[in-house]
């Protein structure tokens, strides 16, 4: 796996057992899926607009496998590969993944490359696969649980193929913030994790070896009735993972300034509103520039003959 030339660093102090006893609840996680769904929609739209034709396709962090439905429907004549680290989640994702199209089946019967659906249990920063051997690693809401995201770039730049496409979505810095200054009132701890900055991320993109990786962001808002409702979504979209989580239980007192604070944040509607910073990220695996030896690679394009 290449790495990058400096310590790879961590976004925040993430327990990656924790993460993965988290999203081992599929119904617990379930209730925020209207959020994912309404991003991948966002991401598919964006890679409409670029026009690749893969033979083997990577959703990394692919949860219960709504994504993989999609990605397979645009892609029929691909070999989709879903990987998470919750083997509950790729249980989930199991069933509707099995469920092939009669187009699909079709073509796994004529194609001589795999197509349809697989599914793998591990780590995203630690793909079983082999280098240059996926044309499009799509990761939607996924990357901000893993503490190290540099090493997670390098991975995914390992397996994929000279000009194949990085697509994905994450949140970033703003995301909670009405919770994180309710939490503030309470006490000095950390109750939400501190998201990577896009410019970070772009970076460390550069910095792995991708070309030209392009990341813009947008806002979006969610409103709530109640508090209750507000902190039951935040949970199901993950909840805490941070190894530096209290053990204990937050005092009454310390619970309701919390909950005084997020009351007083109220709309003009009347409504709690939760905002989510939502990045989004491609990138493509460019041509080597330097052989396994230290030799500068040069290229050069021939003339073409002109047409009779």
């Amino acid at each position: 796996m290449q790495v990058p030339a400096n310590p790879p660093k961590l976004s925040a102090p993430i327990d990656q057992e924790r993460v993965r006893a988290l999203f081992n609840r599929p119904e617990r996680i379930a209730p925020s899926d209207f959020l994912r769904r309404e991003i991948a929609s966002r991401m598919f739209d964006r890679l409409e607009l670029i026009k690749v034709v893969p033979q083997r396709v990577l959703d990394a962090g692919c949860g219960a496998g709504a994504d993989l439905s999609l990605l397979q429907k645009s892609y029929p004549a691909a070999q989709i590969l879903g990987i998470d680290a919750a083997e509950a989640m790729v249980r989930a994702a199991q069933s509707p993944a099995a469920k092939q199209s009669s187009l699909n089946q079709l073509l796994s019967k004529l194609l001589p490359t795999k197509t349809g659906v697989d599914l793998l249990c591990g780590d995203f920063a630690e793909l079983p696969l082999g280098p240059n051997t996926v044309d499009l690693v799509w990761s939607n809401l996924a990357l901000h649980w893993h503490p190290q995201p540099d090493r997670v770039f390098a991975e995914w730049r390992r397996v994929l193929r000279v000009n194949s496409l990085l697509m994905f979505s994450c949140f970033g810095p703003d995301t909670l913030r009405e919770l994180r200054a309710a939490f503030a009132e309470a006490d000095l701890a950390q109750h939400a994790l501190p998201f990577v900055d896009m410019h970070d991320f772009g970076d460390q993109l550069v910095e792995v070896g991708f070309s030209t990786p392009v990341l813009d962001m947008e806002v979006i808002t969610v409103t709530y009735d109640t508090p209750q409702a507000l902190l039951a979504d935040v949970r199901a979209l993950g909840g805490n993972p941070l190894s530096t989580l209290r053990r204990g239980l937050m005092g009454r007192q310390a619970w309701q300034r919390m909950l005084a604070t997020l009351e007083k944040g109220r709309r003009p509607d009347g409504k709690l509103g939760l905002t989510f910073e939502v990045i989004y990220g491609h990138a493509f695996r460019p041509a080597p520039k330097m052989t396994s030896k230290g030799e500068a690679i040069i290229r050069f394009d021939l003339p073409r003959k002109p047409r009779q």
